[in-house]
């Protein structure tokens, strides 16, 4: 955004994109360069020159627009009651209202998801209550603002993968069918399929999951068994569903008959499948996990969009739309040399997000937090994303910083 300020305004911190207006002095000499201002000395520089009125770029400046001209917010509409679009979320709760519930609940859920997979380890009966009453409030959270616990998803610690990878694909799963409109009870067995179609690894060597180098074809075909494992811990538990049974037993199987345990092809796999399918490739990908380290979510999106002979290519278009290429959490770097941290998706274009500026790369520094919405902005485009170790940042932290209020 560009506004003309005169020079008593003018403060360090800013880009100065051009001097609009100088006074002609005999020995003035005629400011023609552009940069951030560093320090006082350069503001007495310019008045010593005659320069009046400069014009300030604040998509490159270190500090945020003036209140004095921010655009002045809309008179308040009548309240009417809340909805929730397919792909929105309810109006008047935004992600930083959200997210302090959502995370507090995150770290809850982990823990109990943590003790459940440790009792099936250990041989004592599994508790579906406490599956039914995380993906109830999973569900609850994504209807009031899907971006707050999808945010969560980014966070990585290979030492927990296996609870953090249920509860991450049932919020992704449950945001992803929210966006395609499905009804919220049906979410809510998709998000109980989720939590639960990993559970028989509980049951496999430990020693095997946690090794941190890739597994032998051996070990693999051990790994394999978990479908198996799954299906017999649930099967005659109540509340269990077709549904939740078809996502257990078929998130391995691909579209091309190449998949596990029984090489089914498309024409025999659900819809649910499918979308399970993705999601957990997708988590499992951007994850870190004992024998590697997550990639970042492009990666792992373009990976699905190029294998359109083992995943359902339209769904795969449609939950790049739901996420966004550059998917909310993510740490992205500007062409202006600006990392920013993506806040909410844009289901219209997906490359647009609307995101929270936090750092200048270039000088490896902090500055003012401010949001920008990159469909207005224009100017601003994202160049990459980046790993957060790339710049010595600590997501978790961050996160902490700029959406608790």
């Amino acid at each position: 955004m560009l506004i003309t300020l005169p020079i008593a305004e003018l403060v360090p911190g800013m880009f100065v994109d051009s001097v609009s207006k100088q006074q002609e002095h005999v020995n003035s000499i005629k400011i023609k360069t552009r940069g951030l201002v560093r320090d006082k000395t350069i503001i007495q520089r310019l008045i010593s020159e005659g320069v009046e009125e400069l014009l300030i770029d604040f998509t490159q400046s270190d500090v945020a627009l003036p209140k004095k001209y921010q655009p002045k917010p809309e008179p308040a509409k009548p309240k009417v009651e809340q909805k929730s679009a397919a792909n929105g979320s309810p109006q008047g709760i935004t992600v930083q209202q959200e997210f302090l519930k959502a995370s507090v609940h995150y770290e809850q859920h982990s823990r109990k998801l943590q003790s459940f997979y440790s009792d099936i380890t250990s041989g004592l009966k599994m508790n579906v209550s406490v599956l039914d009453d995380i993906a109830v409030d999973i569900v609850s959270s994504v209807f009031r603002n899907h971006n707050a616990l999808t945010i969560l998803t980014r966070l990585k610690d290979k030492h927990i993968y296996n609870w953090r990878h249920m509860i991450n694909t049932a919020i992704l799963v449950s945001v992803f069918a929210k966006y395609l409109g499905y009804k919220e009870k049906t979410i809510k067995e998709l998000a109980m399929g989720a939590l639960m179609h990993d559970i028989g690894q509980a049951k496999m060597p430990q020693g095997v999951l946690s090794k941190p180098s890739a597994l032998n074809d051996n070990e693999m075909q051990v790994v394999k068994k978990h479908v198996a494992q799954s299906l017999g811990l649930v099967k005659g538990e109540k509340g269990i569903t077709p549904l939740m049974l078809d996502m257990i037993v078929n998130h391995h199987e691909r579209l091309d008959g190449t998949g596990y345990p029984r090489g089914i092809a498309a024409e025999k796999l659900s819809r649910a499948a499918r979308m399970m399918a993705i999601v957990d490739v997708y988590d499992a990908m951007t994850a870190d996990r004992p024998h590697q380290m997550g990639e970042e979510p492009i990666s792992a999106l373009r990976y699905l969009l190029a294998n359109k002979q083992l995943f359902d290519s339209e769904l795969v278009q449609r939950f790049i739309k739901c996420l966004g290429v550059h998917p909310v959490g993510t740490i992205v770097k500007l062409n202006n040399e600006r990392l920013a941290l993506v806040m909410e998706g844009n289901h219209e274009n997906p490359i647009k997000p609307k995101i929270k500026v936090f750092y200048n790369a270039k000088h490896k520094h902090h500055i003012t937090a401010k949001d920008v919405d990159l469909s207005v902005e224009k100017e601003l485009k994202i160049m990459a994303s980046i790993k957060p170790l790339d710049y010595q940042l600590n997501l978790a932290r961050l996160l902490k910083e700029h959406l608790l209020v």
